[in-house]
């Protein structure tokens, strides 16, 4: 039983490593690329937008009854 069982798993492993390669490198090229553009912008730039992006979106104060 277990002899039957050795050769798909090993076959599924096989296509699992040799696929993963190619599957992962297209995330790694995308944060490589978000990385690049905040490394290019500014620090003080993304505080401005982070402040304006928290005013335009900051919960509403709730009011008293």
């Amino acid at each position: 039983m277990i002899r039957k069982l050795r050769w798909p798993l090993l076959a599924v492993a096989l296509v699992v490593i040799g696929v993963w390669p190619a599957a992962a490198t297209p995330i790694a090229l995308a944060a490589a690329g978000a990385a690049t553009v905040i490394a290019v912008i500014p620090g003080p730039a993304l505080l401005l937008l982070a402040a304006i992006a928290w005013l335009k979106h900051r919960p509403a104060p709730a009011r008293a009854a």
